[in-house]
């Protein structure tokens, strides 16, 4: 079967271990060069046309279907403990249950920059489902330094994800140098950028990188969140899980970066960060359609 733009692959090399997207072909010496972007892990790659086989219908069902249920755990878990968080909240608020007011919640505000169109939508409908109010723009991973401070001062976010897809290539250079990853060089410029202006790091807090990034660069450019620690995959709403704690931390307390990474799909490996402050902030009374609003997503 042959390979067209658009398709499912896997790469024999690698017995087929990740899926990705086909995204562009060239040709070079006679070879036919395939570019590829990683269906489920925020990874981009380059690989021969031989190297690929196209994945039927059914494994790639089979295969989503793992991982959708990988997905949903997250998903309970992160729920679970926004309940607690909730129920803390209202608890104080009042006063240990001491008057009837019923309360409402501002979490932290996303703005959220993405080099793949397909993940920014996986990503909003995340942010919708957990009710955090995000904005999110779709743009090369090169075009985001440029863009980011205008879009800073447009939407003024407590939450800036920098993120689309990157890769580490051995050919290029040691694992210490920056000019070896595909995107990471734009992220962190990106960071630099976005820090110039808000310099604080619990005014804007950040996250930066996808798969495999330089994880170090990130953090030094004044990350507070990033990939890849171990140089390894992330997946494509590992960045939203992150910055969802973040959101629904009490402005008044700190984020535990263990509490942050345990509930995300690729673990420590793949996600690091520095002590943070949380955005979450509550008020009262919380209005009669709220109520209802409230009461159909719980």
């Amino acid at each position: 079967m042959s390979v067209q733009i658009g398709d499912i692959v896997g790469r024999k090399s690698y017995d087929c271990d990740l899926l990705f997207r086909v995204i562009d072909m060239k040709q070079k010496d006679e070879e036919t060069i395939v570019m590829l972007y990683g269906e489920d892990v925020r990874l981009v790659a380059d690989a021969f046309i031989d190297d690929l086989v196209v994945i039927d219908e059914r494994e790639y069902k089979k295969r989503k279907q793992k991982l959708q249920e990988k997905e949903d755990q997250s998903f309970r878990l992160f729920r679970k403990e926004y309940k607690v968080v909730r129920e803390k909240n209202e608890y104080t608020a009042s006063s240990g249950y001491k008057h009837e007011h019923a309360i409402f919640q501002m979490p932290g505000k996303v703005l959220h920059l993405d080099g793949d169109p397909l993940y920014l939508k996986k990503c909003r409908m995340l942010y919708e489902r957990l009710h955090i109010p995000a904005y999110g723009f779709h743009m090369n991973e090169s075009e985001m330094p440029e863009k980011v401070e205008a879009l800073i001062d447009q939407f003024r976010p407590d939450i800036l994800v920098i993120t689309g897809h990157d890769a580490y290539s051995e050919s290029k250079g040691a694992v210490t140098e920056l000019k070896a990853y595909r995107h990471s060089r734009y992220f962190v410029e990106t960071v630099n950028r976005a820090r110039k202006k808000i310099p604080n790091l619990d005014q804007l807090v950040i996250f930066a990188g996808a798969c495999q990034s330089h994880f170090e660069s990130l953090i030094r450019a004044g990350a507070n969140f990033a990939s890849s620690p171990r140089r390894v995959n992330i997946h494509a709403l590992d960045p939203v899980y992150v910055v969802a704690k973040v959101s629904y931390t009490a402005f008044n307390g700190d984020v535990n970066v263990w509490e942050v990474l345990k509930n995300t799909l690729t673990g420590e490996k793949g996600l690091g960060g520095i002590q943070t402050r949380g955005f979450l902030r509550t008020g009262m009374p919380l209005m009669n359609h709220e109520k209802e609003e409230k009461s159909k997503s719980d």
